[in-house]
């Protein structure tokens, strides 16, 4: 769903809803929507919408509609465009729609609401931009899910737990790939010593191999040997011949299974490899086989092969030493959290709490408008709005002390602002509060081509020929208004050149803008 916000001119504020289909808008009665506006044509223009889509169309009005700053005839209008039309700046919003069910009694007839938080809230169709897909993705799809827990929990308790979790979750990946490190290395020289018990059996024993006369093996070393918990020599069909207590038996450990797959699955290497694998309660099992030459054949082929089964103490000790530094990684990581938590947390707070005191203030007539010393743009927008209620409150309370009082007339503040133009220097204008000029300077008029002799006390959009230059001056003069005289700024190109447009307001003691100074400075 399509709708126009008027964010600037006479009818600033009202929001115009498009149907799907030709939506026509001008000043006559038969329009679909009516803008009451000097200067908008009878049938000035047309919107179509169609799914998602938004057609803009020109009806050959007098003096043109304008998308972003630029005349068109026709045009496609997306979420977020600005329309001009004679005194009157509409901005275009997709809606995405969003019905909630409720649930009610059958007696109750009243109609299912939109949930408008949730509208605004859902993000609407992503960018076509990747960068800016995945930032849509993270604030609408990832933080909606973060949101959903903050409506359960306090913000300081969510902020908390997701500390806690960042710090359990970056210390695991900066940590255990070290740890890792660690057991491989371990692994690795765990492994050459197998191989080397391997070999010296071969060694010890070459005659009994060569004559593949296994049952005189000798391995009595390896039971002193430390480190070896267990080990088993078996034959290529896997039946044990060391130690002596298991002879003749086959072979049923799942480790000696697994040692006797690999070898056999890997007859034709050159005996060198090694099978090595970290086994549960602090194990590690090296398998090899045991090579002896073949005199008849002139080649060396596996005639056994050993599985053994270490348990060094250096492995007990590194797990001690890893559960420790992980241990104190993680306590160093929360108790830097904890700090990083509380100036998060009072940072935050802080122009939240000055914010609350000023509105205070300006509910008791100590203050006109919120001003922050702290650069916090988040809040910007949110402190605009509250300075329009502020604005709008002290016009109410004006209304009501004088109901029938006439309104302040522009012309002493005009004449001040003439006085202050004499010695601008700079390209200069000033409006009054109907956003009539009622002075300019040479340098103005070469810039803007408005001539002060032609133009005296006519509209800004009506006398300038560029309308995006006349709806940019006026929206920047709307919003120093809402702003209690602050000077806003904008940026236009003006014969070319890029300029910055500045423009101040001088309000008046009824709280409404009477006069606006422009003044035009070019970019270096």
């Amino acid at each position: 769903m399509y709708k126009l916000v008027a964010v600037g001119g006479k009818l600033r504020g009202q929001e115009f809803v498009l149907e799907d289909g030709e939506n026509t808008l001008g000043r006559s009665d038969d329009c679909d929507i009516t803008l009451t506006v000097n200067g908008v044509s009878k049938k000035h223009m047309s919107i179509t919408v169609t799914d998602d889509v938004a057609y803009v169309q020109d009806m050959g009005s007098s003096n043109g509609t304008f998308l972003n700053g630029k005349i068109i005839k026709r045009a496609t209008a997306k979420n977020g465009d600005k329309i001009a039309l004679p005194d009157l700046i509409l901005q275009v919003v997709f809606v995405k729609e969003k019905k909630i069910i409720v649930k009610k009694k059958a007696t109750d007839d009243e109609e299912d609401d939109e949930d408008d938080i949730d509208v605004i809230f859902s993000g609407g169709n992503p960018p076509d931009n990747i960068v800016a897909k995945i930032l849509h993705f993270f604030k609408y799809r990832i933080m909606n899910v973060i949101h959903g827990i903050n409506e359960e929990y306090e913000w300081k308790y969510l902020l908390g737990i997701v500390l806690t979790v960042f710090v359990f979750v970056v210390v695991t990946l900066i940590i255990y790939p070290v740890l890792q490190s660690t057991k491989q290395i371990l692994l690795f020289e765990t492994a050459k010593r197998g191989a080397h018990y391997a070999e010296e059996i071969s060694r010890m024993n070459s005659r009994a191999l060569e004559s593949k006369n296994l049952d005189q093996v000798n391995t009595q070393f390896l039971n002193s040997e430390d480190g070896v918990q267990a080990y088993e020599l078996f034959d290529l069909e896997g039946r044990i011949v060391r130690p002596m207590e298991k002879l003749n038996d086959y072979i049923s450990d799942p480790f000696s299974v697994q040692v006797r797959e690999w070898a056999m699955a890997s007859k034709d290497d050159d005996g060198n490899k090694v099978y090595k694998k970290l086994l549960s309660g602090d194990e590690i099992g090296i398998g090899k086989k045991i090579m002896a030459y073949n005199a008849r054949l002139g080649i060396m082929e596996p005639v056994g092969i050993i599985s053994i089964r270490f348990s060094p103490k250096s492995l007990a000790v590194e797990a001690t030493k890893s559960q420790k530094a992980y241990l104190e990684s993680i306590v160093t990581a929360l108790l830097a959290a904890i700090v990083f938590f509380g100036v998060v947390y009072y940072m935050t707070l802080r122009p939240l709490e000055e914010m609350k005191y000023q509105i205070e203030e300006a509910l008791r007539g100590k203050r006109r408008n919120l001003e922050s010393r702290y650069l916090m743009g988040e809040l910007g927008s949110l402190r605009n709005s509250i300075n329009s209620v502020l604005q709008r409150i002290r016009e109410l309370k004006n209304e009501e002390s004088d109901e029938f009082g006439e309104a302040e007339s522009d012309e002493g503040y005009v004449s001040t602002l003439k006085e202050f133009i004499r010695g601008s220097g700079v390209p200069t204008m000033v409006l009054n509060s109907e956003k009539n000029l009622k002075a300019i300077n040479i340098e103005a008029e070469d810039l803007t081509s408005i001539r002060e002799s032609a133009a005296m006390d006519m509209s800004l959009l009506d006398v300038s020929r560029e309308k995006g230059f006349a709806a940019t001056v006026i929206e920047l003069c709307d919003n120093s208004a809402n702003g209690g005289g602050i000077m806003e700024e904008g940026n236009y190109e003006l014969q070319g050149v890029e300029h910055r447009v500045c423009v101040a307001s001088l309000m008046g003691k009824d709280n409404f803008a009477k006069a606006f100074y422009i003044t035009f400075v070019k970019e270096e």
